[in-house]
């Protein structure tokens, strides 16, 4: 090589090297170090999930459509057992927090009332009071026609299910019956209910309302659902719709500023977890995807590194009567925010957050080793353990059907065993 050919080729080498060293390094898609100011990642596409649906993803859901539709029968008998459960709700009433027995401090029947159910009188006082607690141990006193709780459940179950017969079937009735439950509920003016949660779960002697009681309205989600399933085929009228939007969107400013809304905000357990996935739900469906992105950048610092051990154990849901089925829930809402952050125009990858101190994968990989009978829970669990292990095993094979993870689709469960609702949202295939 002649020495002008040399100086050349050494010049392009020194390029490169300049050139390299410039540039940041690269971290692999999905891992993410301890000190990383944030966690935002490139979510790699196949990850990406549609916003058509805020709770759910809509390919999958689409695709079990097209399989009723062919007599697939992997999934005809959860089909049949929807439909028939639809059938039911057609026949059943609306619901309204007007019709309650008793009425909150208010004075106004239209502010949701509900009771801590875990608050019984005290039985060293003459009259009660103030009631004291016992976790786990959910006091009749607290539920039944008193209380707006049930009717509150009820009504959500029926929306759920009336609007997921109307997605799969097309059948118009289920449509109108489901617009007939949210407008009972949610908009006509002598049976609504107030946009606030100011009065959920009292402890009779102590509080009229506690923040603990937001937990009770999770099943917003559902709602949320039912409204888009309405308006992908323009079934819901858009007065309608927008009487219901600003209703949640009303809601959403009481989460996101009452002090009850901050107090369960600054929780350490589930209470927190579950908040922040109705704000996140409720900012998505609203297209405040900035504001929601918001939320869930903040998650791993906020939730994960405080609620989850090295070992992968939750110490603030183990500390409950009930705490394998506190360490399920507190773990399926996170779950639901790590699926939230695929969501397009989000990508935050929260699922593959990895951490020496604690991650929700190692939380997974602690409560896997108990799907196993033989390998007895060892803290306290209060109520049937078939029907924990039971409740856990639905969320590993709903979590691989979300987030796609073939290993969990693959731990053996028995279909017989997986409830009807969860095979038609979560199916195990992409």
């Amino acid at each position: 090589m002649n020495k002008k050919a040399l100086i050349a080729t050494l010049l392009l080498v020194l390029f490169i090297i300049i050139n390299a060293s410039g540039q940041k390094k690269e971290k692999t898609v999905g891992t993410y170090e301890d000190d990383a100011p944030t966690i935002y990642s490139t979510t790699p596409n196949s990850y990406i999930v549609d916003n058509k649906l805020t709770v759910y993803d809509y390919k999958l859901l689409s695709q079990v459509k097209l399989a009723i539709k062919e007599k697939d029968d992997d999934f005809l008998p959860a089909y049949k057992a929807l439909i028939k459960a639809a059938d039911k709700a057609l026949n059943e009433g609306s619901f309204s927090v007007i019709t309650k027995k008793q009425v909150a401090v208010s004075g106004d029947k239209h502010d949701y009332l509900s009771l801590a159910p875990y608050w019984w009188p005290d039985p060293s006082k003459d009259d009660g009071l103030p009631w004291i607690r016992k976790d786990g141990e959910i006091n009749p006193l607290t539920r039944g026609r008193n209380v707006d709780e049930p009717v509150k459940d009820k009504m959500i179950s029926n929306v759920k299910i009336l609007s997921l017969a109307y997605f799969f079937s097309g059948d118009n009735t289920y449509a109108e019956k489901t617009k007939e439950l949210l407008k009972v509920w949610f908009v006509n003016k002598e049976t609504r209910m107030n946009p606030n949660l100011n009065y959920a779960q009292g402890v009779p002697g102590s509080s009229t309302g506690r923040c603990f009681g937001i937990i009770e309205f999770s099943g917003i989600t559902h709602i949320i659902t039912a409204i888009e399933i309405l308006e992908l085929d323009n079934s819901l009228e858009s007065s309608l719709g927008n009487e219901l939007k600003a209703w949640l969107n009303s809601y959403l400013i009481w989460l996101q500023t009452s002090e009850l809304g901050h107090l369960e905000n600054s929780r350490k357990n589930n209470h927190a977890t579950l908040y922040d996935v109705q704000v996140v739900a409720l900012l998505l469906f609203l297209d405040k995807t900035e504001e929601a992105k918001n939320v869930l950048t903040s998650l791993v610092d906020k939730r994960v590194k405080t609620q989850i051990e090295a070992d992968g154990k939750q110490p603030h849901e183990l500390q409950r009567t009930k705490s394998l089925t506190y360490s399920i829930l507190n773990l399926t809402g996170l779950t639901k925010l790590a699926f939230f952050g695929r969501k397009d125009g989000i990508q935050i990858d929260i699922w593959n957050y990895r951490s020496n101190t604690g991650d929700i994968q190692k939380a997974y990989q602690y409560l896997l080793s108990f799907l196993n009978t033989q390998n007895q829970w060892p803290f306290e669990q209060l109520g049937s353990m078939d029907n924990a292990v039971k409740r856990l095993k639905q969320m590993f094979r709903n979590t691989g059907s979300m987030l796609s993870i073939n290993e969990y689709c693959k731990l053996g469960f028995d279909i017989k065993e997986i409830d009807h609702l969860d095979l038609l949202l979560y199916p195990c295939y992409r």
